[in-house]
């Protein structure tokens, strides 16, 4: 019984040491425009923001998640020979002192599989998760459908 004793302490320790090892938010970093466009019927929607990064160095957002959505992913809207389509993407970098546009036609993040009731007016807290481990804490305005961006939530 006493090996049992020190394998439950360096279970509990190993626990205990992941959720002490959360790294914050990437230094530099900024979310702006932070939006949502809702769709009626529960159709999936569309995150978009603008990724501002101020350091030396790229980075790459790697995912997001959302306590509101069952499923939250990375897409791309691709335009080619008058057809439109959508593919999941593994990351989106913002270079060195540079930006990473979310927006309609480009990169967003899908939304599907509404954990509430959300509606224009309403906030979606989101994590974006970074390839450093690095996550940034952002709430998303939700907007209405023939929303063009958050100068429209007037």
């Amino acid at each position: 019984m006493r090996r049992g004793i020190p394998l439950l302490a360096g279970f509990l320790f190993a626990i205990g040491s992941t959720a002490i090892a959360a790294t914050p938010a990437p230094a530099n970093v900024r979310i702006e425009h932070a939006w949502i466009r809702w769709l009626p019927v529960n159709l999936p929607a569309a995150g978009y923001a603008v990724i501002v990064n101020d350091g030396d160095a790229p980075v790459r957002l790697v995912g997001s998640s959302s306590p509101d959505y069952r499923d939250v992913m990375l897409m791309q809207s691709r335009l080619a020979d008058q057809d439109s389509t959508m593919v999941k993407v593994t990351h989106i970098d913002a270079p060195a002192h540079g930006r990473a546009s979310l927006a309609p036609g480009g990169y967003h993040i899908m939304l599907s599989g509404p954990i509430r009731s959300i509606k224009p007016g309403d906030k979606v807290p989101m994590t974006l998760h970074f390839a450093s481990g690095a996550t940034l804490q952002v709430d998303f305005s939700v907007l209405p459908a023939n929303a063009v961006g958050p100068s429209t939530s007037d």
